[in-house]
């Protein structure tokens, strides 16, 4: 799921989840929970989580961007392992009062 994600995406909030719908590669539809929006480095990144139960206990992260000329949004992979842990850990920081972080 690594490639870029386009919009519209399907959100709906379900017992204080938010959940998108994301497509893979495959062309198959994978629900996530939103667990933030994660500022860095004057980028905006998501921080999602398998819906799925029996999904290992990982979280995808994507960056943000916005098309200038539309009110789309498309969503890329990292590719950079400094700058998926660099995400990570901001969002470790800004979360640390509702996860319980295992290091």
């Amino acid at each position: 799921m690594s490639d870029e994600k386009n919009l519209p995406v399907e959100s709906e909030e379900e017992d204080d989840m938010e959940i998108i719908t994301l497509t893979d590669q495959e062309g198959n539809e994978v629900e996530f929970e939103l667990l933030d929006v994660v500022p860095y480095e004057n980028e905006e990144y998501l921080v999602l989580a398998p819906v799925e139960p029996g999904e290992v206990d990982n979280v995808e992260i994507f960056r943000i961007e916005a098309d200038p000329e539309s009110d789309e949004e498309s969503y890329f992979g990292l590719d950079s392992e400094e700058e998926l842990e660099a995400v990570y850990e901001e969002f470790k920081k800004r979360n640390a009062d509702l996860y319980d972080f295992a290091d």
